[in-house]
């Protein structure tokens, strides 16, 4: 198999760098954009096997939620962002639900955005009480126009699904719903700049 050379940048500093430089690294741009489902399938994956206390693993709760959500008519978008809900578990312990809403923000509606940044918060109604915390914290929202729909994902899809014989969709069902879901941004900061170097 031969090997191709990756053409790189020669910059050492931005400030240095050339109109040449940058149509380099926006032609790779692309293809490394384009290979986001798999790298976000891959850290799915990452929560199978971790239950941190849980009835089940991170992983099938993930699952069982967007099952819950595709089985209730939910559309396709709102099914992944249930799905993903949780994928901020590893790399942000301390704060899950924005690591989720800052990887969906890109290619989701701003409502659907807003109930998974703030479903940490609005979940906390169910246990807050047993760590010591205020269970009625998402009552600070209660004006917001997607308070209600954030209380619907956690109260029908997120809170119930930790259940061991509860239908758990297979991660291979929802993939395609992923990558029709991340196929294109609807927003980003570099998003005109890369399309127009194709």
């Amino acid at each position: 198999m031969e090997h191709v050379i990756e053409k790189q940048a020669q910059f050492t500093h931005m400030e240095n760098g050339t109109a040449e430089d940058w149509k380099i690294i926006a032609e790779a741009f692309g293809s490394f954009a384009r290979e986001l489902p798999d790298r976000i399938i891959a850290h799915l994956q990452l929560l199978e096997g971790d239950c941190g206390g849980f009835p089940v693993d991170r992983l099938t709760h993930c699952l069982q939620t967007a099952t819950l959500a595709y089985r209730d008519g939910k559309d396709e978008e709102y099914v992944i962002c249930a799905l993903l809900h949780d994928i901020g578990d590893t790399l942000g312990s301390y704060n899950h639900a924005d690591v989720a809403a800052v990887l969906l923000e890109p290619f989701v509606s701003e409502e659907n955005h807003w109930m998974i940044k703030h479903h940490a918060i609005f979940q906390g109604y169910y246990f807050f009480q047993y760590l010591g915390m205020d269970p009625g914290q998402r009552e600070q929202f209660r004006d917001h126009p997607h308070y209600a729909r954030t209380i619907e994902f956690v109260s029908k899809y997120d809170a119930p699904a930790f259940d061991k014989d509860a239908e758990t969709l297979p991660l291979e069902f929802f993939e395609p719903m992923l990558r029709r879901v991340f196929a294109q941004p609807r927003k980003s900061l570099y998003q005109q700049a890369f399309e127009a170097a194709g």
